[in-house]
């Protein structure tokens, strides 16, 4: 360790530390953490013809990180498997900062080539845990819109994964609108420009789907459509995210954690949109059958309205109020007559009773020379005598006939001859 006494000194505008005494510092700090064991994609190779040392780039799989190393050239030439940019690498070595340039790397003394079977056993292992968390689960999956008025592109520039979509949905839909995004579809910056163009046309909100499309590869090739952060971010997207990765037998987890899977980019471009012929001869199909249903329902009222018609009481609305009108007419007919013979009946029976009223009756008597004598009392009616016993001397009688009355008065002294004196009528 330098006996500088300036690095134990406190710095101060007046007492600052020299730049030897920062890079000591720095690397006697950095010289503390020790040999670790790193894991990365490689991104850089740089390995010159007549040099002893390597110079790589390793590079963080999920996240914009990367980390110089530095190693014997002769590990890098004697590797059992070639060491190559966008291996897969874990490499043993100890944090280095050099003076001189104020550089920090590590520097390696073993590199380890990680190989298909720990690959696949690592994405087997994410597979359980992002299923254990539900991520697979079809209820929580969107379902794609009928027609998307935008479709959201994720896919290598030029590549044959982007002219198959977009030729097979402008084939079925001529009018579909898309937005592309470029990225790296393998090697170290895969899986940070997905992120990126999958953030950001996840807040687009013209855009209605969102896919992404690549051709096939090796297991290698298709490490960016296992990562754990891209599965994460494809899952808890607002916007639904159709996966078309590689042929058919390809399946990274990409595949389980879209809303909708499609084996290959043809596929997805036969997917996403609906067929224009198709929807066309439907809507045709759809109008002939409610044209038919349309006439089918009109015919069916019309003949009901005709069977309606042809009833008598519409046929001839009057004909009920004629035979009403002709039955009221004959009753009233039948009541006159009725009645006309009652009065008739009733006019003879009143005729028979004057009849025999008018026979029976004191006129008639008075008629035939009979007469009706009564005894003046000053009463109202007179009482009428019916002998001579019920008369005096000296009482005013008065003796109805036929055509008058006469009044008289009885005699005392001449009893049975009674002066008559004639009255008034």
């Amino acid at each position: 360790m330098t006996t500088d006494p300036a690095i134990n000194s406190i710095t101060s505008p007046e007492h600052p530390w020299p730049v030897r005494t920062v890079a000591r510092k720095v690397a006697g700090w950095i010289d503390r953490l020790g040999a670790v064991w790193v894991e990365g994609q490689l991104t850089q190779v740089n390995v010159r013809p007549g040099t002893s040392t390597a110079f790589l780039v390793l590079r963080d799989p999920a996240a914009d990180v990367s980390l110089t190393l530095t190693c014997p050239a002769d590990l890098v030439r004697a590797a059992e498997v070639p060491i190559t940019e966008g291996n897969r690498v874990i490499v043993h070595g100890k944090p280095t900062f050099f003076l001189g340039r104020g550089t920090f790397s590590l520097r390696v003394s073993e590199i380890r080539a990680v190989g298909i079977g720990e690959l696949l056993a690592r994405i087997e292992r994410l597979r359980t845990r992002l299923r254990t968390e539900g991520l697979f689960d079809p209820a929580r999956k969107h379902r794609l819109p009928f027609l998307p008025r935008q479709i959201g592109l994720i896919t290598g520039r030029a590549s044959a994964a982007e002219h198959d979509v977009v030729s097979n949905a402008r084939q079925r839909w001529p009018a579909v609108r898309f937005r592309i995004c470029h990225t790296a579809t393998q090697g170290a910056l895969a899986v940070p420009q997905l992120l990126e163009a999958l953030a950001t046309l996840d807040k687009d909100p013209e855009t209605d789907v969102i896919v992404i499309a690549r051709g096939g590869g090796s297991v290698e090739d298709l490490l960016p459509f296992s990562d754990e952060a891209l599965c994460r971010a494809v899952a808890y997207a607002r916007t639904p995210v159709v996966s078309a990765i590689g042929h058919e037998p390809d399946s990274p987890l990409l595949d389980h954690v879209a809303d909708l899977r499609c084996s290959t980019p043809t596929a997805a471009g036969r997917t996403i949109v609906p067929d224009l012929a198709e929807e066309t001869a439907r809507i045709a199909g759809l109008r002939d059958r409610a044209r038919r249903a349309l006439s089918g329902w009109v015919d069916r009222e019309c003949r009901l309205l005709d069977s309606l018609r042809a009833r008598p009481a519409l046929a001839d609305p009057h004909r009920k109020l004629d035979n009403r009108a002709q039955e009221v007419s004959m009753l009233r007919e039948s009541a006159r007559r009725d009645l006309l013979r009652g009065l008739t009946a009733r006019e003879s029976e009143l005729g028979h009773l004057q009849s025999r009223l008018t026979s029976l009756g004191p006129a008639a008597t008075l008629a035939r020379g009979y007469a009706v004598v009564q005894r003046l009392t000053g009463d109202p009616v007179p009482p009428v005598l019916r002998s001579t016993s019920e008369t005096c001397p000296g009482d005013q009688l008065r003796i109805r006939l036929v055509d008058g009355s006469l009044y008289a008065r009885v005699d005392v002294a001449a009893h049975p001859n009674v002066k008559a004196n004639r009255g008034p009528d």
